[in-house]
């Protein structure tokens, strides 16, 4: 289970990354190039996978 939540997790991550990545213009070729919407969307979906990567890794070992 903590090893599918967390390559989920690091999976939303650099997708996130990517996505803020082109959002900002970093990342040319696509639609979302320099579409400031996309770098939020990156954003939000950066900070949900570390939350999903905290969440695995740090929460008590004894539940299920």
């Amino acid at each position: 289970m903590k090893t599918g939540a967390a390559v989920v997790g690091v999976l939303v991550v650099l997708v996130g990354a990517g996505f803020a990545g082109q959002g900002l213009g970093y990342i040319p070729g696509s639609f979302m190039t320099g579409d400031i919407h996309w770098f939020w969307i990156g954003g939000a979906m950066v900070v949900a996978g570390a939350a999903l990567l905290a969440f695995t890794f740090l929460r008590s070992p004894n539940r299920a």
